[in-house]
Parts: structure tokens; C-alpha cells; sequence
């Protein structure tokens, strides 16, 4: 199945890059390219991407902005926002606004090629090395935008906080059916379930959740 793509930021050398080496991926398909947050909300509307690469910094409407009102809308696109280390500031509000994950604009361009796919299939992807400490300290702050209302969690089964808990420390659905003597199929099983239940659009809202409830500890 090949993954389309729509290429937001506001330089045209960056989104040349991403183009070029996505048309050698036949996986991959650029679909739409946009320089401001408006034109890729309006973009994401006219053609359904599977995924949104999204920069934080364009003029206007700004990456996480658009990132809100995409999430918010009737789509099943996902967004994968591009940033830098110094900008973490921005990648929690970007999270907040239901990102999918965040890659860093100077990873090598196979491991962005690599998060797109990650996301497409559902899963999320933060850039490695600063996963736990980045969803731990984004739990915990303070912040200026309007609060989501917790999501329903009297109604998990005993297995399904297993589960939760698990997916908060960041194991996927391999380890999870190893750590709780489970079928691969059966984790895939429970974790969508979670999907369903939390209504959760991908994992990082279920590590934001099993942080938010209780179930993982943020590392001290």
C-alpha cells in the first residue's frame, strides 16, 4: 500500500529534499506540498493524506496550529512534525495538539523516511533517545491552551491497564506479548481495543494517558 504524503514547511529546499528522496521509494507518494499552516490544513482537506509532515515554524498559521485542526477534523492523516532539539517547547504543544510524533530535521533522511512508514502504520514515533523524558515532563507542565478532557479509564479491564501500562514504557506489541505470555495477535488485539475505548488516535496518546493516570511513574 503506498503512503501519501503532504510535505508542509515554509522552505522550498526542504521540502525539494524530502521530494526527491521520497520519488525513489515507490512505498511513498508525495501528494501535496504546502508553505504555511493554512494552506496544509486546506491541503490535508482537498486530498486525505495518510500523513502530514509537518514543520512548527512556517509563517501564519504555525505547524502546531494546523496540526490541531487537522486532528480535529474528519481525517484519519497523521502528522509528523519536524523539529530541533532546542525546540521542545514547541514539540509539547505540538503533542497537545495530537501529533503523532516528532523527528528532527537533521536526522539522516532514511530515518525520516523510516518515521514517516512508522507512522503511517499507526504507531508513534519520537526521536530516539528522549522519548520518556520528553512525554514525562510533557505530562507534567503547565499549558496556555485549552485542556483535553481525561479520557474514560473506568472501564479497562484489568488486562487492558497491563497492556497500557506496558505501551507507557515504551514497549512495543512484541515485548508486551512476551512480558505478559501473550500471542503477538492477541497485544495487537488489546492495544486496539485501547485505541477504541480511550479514543486514542495512535500510541503516544496512550504513553500520554498511562502517564496521566498513574500507571507509569515519569523517571526522576
Amino acid at each position: 500500500m503506498t503512503v501519501r504524503l503532504v510535505l508542509a514547511d515554509d522552505q522550498p529546499l526542504v521540502r525539494s529534499g524530502l521530494r526527491v528522496l521520497i520519488a525513489d521509494h515507490p512505498d511513498l507518494e508525495v501528494v501535496g506540498e504546502a508553505a504555511t499552516g493554512a494552506e496544509a490544513v486546506q491541503l490535508v482537506r482537498d486530498v486525505d493524506p495518510d500523513v502530514v509532515v509537518m514543520d512548527i515554524r512556517m509563517p501564519g498559521m504555525d505547524g502546531i496550529e494546523a496540526t490541531r485542526r487537522i486532528t480535529a477534523g474528519p481525517t484519519t492523516a497523521r502528522v509528523l512534525v519536524l523539529t530541533t532539539f532546542d525546540e521542545d517547547d514547541h514539540v509539547y504543544d505540538a503533542l497537545r495538539a495530537g501529533a503523532s510524533g516528532f523527528v528532527v530535521k537533521d536526522m539522516a533522511l532514511d530515518d525520516i523516511l523510516t518515521a514517516i512508514r512508522v507512522v503511517a502504520a499507526g504507531d508513534a514515533l519520537i526521536a530516539p533517545g528522549v522519548t520518556r523524558r520528553l512525554i514525562a515532563d510533557f505530562v507534567g507542565r503547565p499549558t496556555t491552551a485549552p485542556e483535553r478532557s481525561p479520557r474514560p479509564v473506568e472501564g479497562l479491564t484489568d488486562r487492558e491497564r497491563e497492556v497500557l501500562t506496558l505501551v507507557g514504557r515504551g514497549r512495543s506489541n512484541t515485548e508486551i506479548a512476551e512480558d505478559l505470555f501473550i500471542t503477538v495477535a492477541t497485544a495487537k488485539s488489546h492495544v486496539s481495543r485501547l485505541f477504541t475505548k480511550l479514543g486514542a488516535r495512535d500510541r503516544v496518546q496512550l504513553v500520554i494517558t498511562a502517564y496521566e493516570i498513574g500507571l507509569v511513574k515519569p523517571p526522576h
